[in-house]
């Protein structure tokens, strides 16, 4: 039993990172049918920031908000600045240029910062466990865990209830029709790119505060994980994007938990071959059909 209390607490604490990460990939793959690989350098740099901020002497608390916010401006710096001006261009040249992003701030980062990891220090009183009958939870996990079902509980709010949640689920359907009420392209673009860099801060100030370092390659499982999850779910599905999520953290877990040791250095290809398995039996993904008809 407290083996199986572990690792659903794993799976949620995994899972929920990873569908932050995957929504906000999605939520751009809605309204510009781009998947954005530069989305793991900001996770990356959202980790660097908490760190300049814990250097700096700053509260953590106003650390992690900044580290949340400046992972928001710069999606947005990102979406005005490289592709706007290829907007209108075929789909290839959209993903190389989220390509060229992430290299060029992987760059960024190895000259001007370290090419090494650096130790992120957390705070004493989240550095504790928490007794569950007879098992232990770290106390970074329960916030994990708290933060990351908080944050998908606010977005679905905000999709639910908020005009420019509306506007971008429409447009997942049809672009075209949601301009036409009166949208502007470029402002709701720019609006799924702020909410896609603040999803991205908070993921990567969850995952630097899980693994305790940040390096300038931190966002590249990561990102490459949630790309999985955005196809797993159905790509432009959002809420096939929460549930991809916690299906490809339990593979991952499960694998990690009870996987002979022998077969311990094959369990990302496990993984992946796993998916393959959950793709050959919904191959436009578990909620993909309306996107997959359009096409």
């Amino acid at each position: 039993m407290d083996a199986i209390l572990t690792y659903v607490v794993n799976v949620i604490s995994l899972g929920g990172t990873y569908a932050l990460l995957a929504l906000g990939l999605a939520v751009v793959f809605s309204v510009l049918r781009l998947i954005n690989f530069a989305h793991g350098e900001l996770m990356t740099l959202a980790g660097y920031t908490l760190l300049a901020g814990i250097v700096l002497g700053v509260p953590f608390w106003a650390a992690v908000i900044a580290a949340v916010v400046v992972g928001g401006i710069a999606a947005v710096i990102m979406e005005t600045t490289a592709f706007r001006p290829v907007r209108n261009a075929n789909p290839a040249t959209l993903l190389m240029t989220s390509f060229a992003v992430a290299m060029l701030l992987q760059v960024i980062f190895q000259n001007f910062i370290s090419a090494r990891g650096q130790a992120v220090p957390v705070p004493s009183m989240f550095t504790g466990s928490i007794p569950i009958g007879n098992a232990q939870i770290s106390i970074i996990q329960a916030i994990s865990i708290v933060a990351s079902l908080a944050s998908l509980i606010v977005l679905k709010l905000f999709f639910d209830r908020s005009r420019w949640g509306w506007a971008i689920r429409a447009a997942a359907d049809d672009f075209e029709t949601v301009r036409l009420m009166g949208y502007r392209a470029s402002r709701l673009i720019a609006v799924a790119f702020l909410i896609s860099g603040l999803l991205a801060g908070i993921a990567g100030v969850l995952w630097v505060m899980q693994r305790g370092s940040v390096d300038p390659l931190m966002g590249l499982k990561p990102v490459l994980a949630a790309f999985v999850v955005v196809v797993i779910g159905g790509l432009g599905s959002l809420p096939g994007a929460v549930i991809g999520g916690y299906i490809l953290a339990g593979i991952e877990i499960a694998l990690q938990t009870w996987l002979p040791e022998s077969f311990i250095p094959y369990r990302d290809a496990l993984t992946f071959v796993l998916v393959v398995v959950v793709l050959s039996l919904f191959p436009n993904g578990l909620f993909g059909k309306r996107i997959a008809e359009k096409v």
